[in-house]
């Protein structure tokens, strides 16, 4: 069975500190739950998608909202602008209805530039998958601008604490799967 994988960034410049980290943490995720199975991981900039959020139709919205709909395991990254997520994941969060993540397992990932912003990362951006039915089984991982240089050791140290319960879920999604 294919586990599927889709990294979401919510920064509203593509190519930024904030994918990187998201898309590192997803590396890491492919190791954890991939083992013999394949991996279908995809990455969605929501950067790409802004003029169209607003629009009154938005074919390649929806087919990014679908994607994160129907992933297995789902990373959502965003800078902290003002102590909170951005305004341009949250315009495209806001799409989808009650529980449209329903059964999706979610990583919120933060990367600030003030440690004090970091609590943001499970009161706000945590709190918002859990609304939106996402099972969140672990605390949500927030980087320091000043650890982006040693982003390995803070994902070594992110997933030694919550990379097994993080698989666990993974590994239940999978089982309900199979046996529905």
């Amino acid at each position: 069975m294919t586990t599927t994988l889709t990294t979401l960034s919510g920064n509203p410049r593509r190519g930024s500190r904030t994918l990187a980290v998201a898309e590192a943490a997803a590396t890491r995720i492919v190791g954890l739950v991939g083992g013999s199975a394949p991996v279908d991981d995809r990455v969605i900039e929501l950067a790409d998608l802004a003029g169209q959020l607003f629009a009154p139709e938005h074919p390649e919205a929806d087919a990014a909202l679908a994607r994160v709909a129907g992933s297995d395991v789902l990373v959502v990254a965003t800078p902290v602008y003002k102590a909170s997520y951005t305004g341009l994941l949250k315009s495209f969060l806001d799409l989808y209805g009650a529980n449209g993540l329903r059964g999706v397992v979610a990583l919120p990932v933060v990367v600030s530039g003030n440690p004090a912003h970091l609590l943001s990362t499970d009161i706000h951006l945590r709190s918002l998958l859990v609304e939106l039915g996402a099972s969140v089984p672990t605390r949500g991982l927030g980087v320091v601008e000043s650890q982006l240089g040693t982003i390995d050791d803070v994902l070594d140290a992110w997933f030694a604490d919550h990379g097994a319960l993080l698989r666990g879920a993974v590994t239940a999604r999978a089982g309900a799967e199979a046996a529905a």
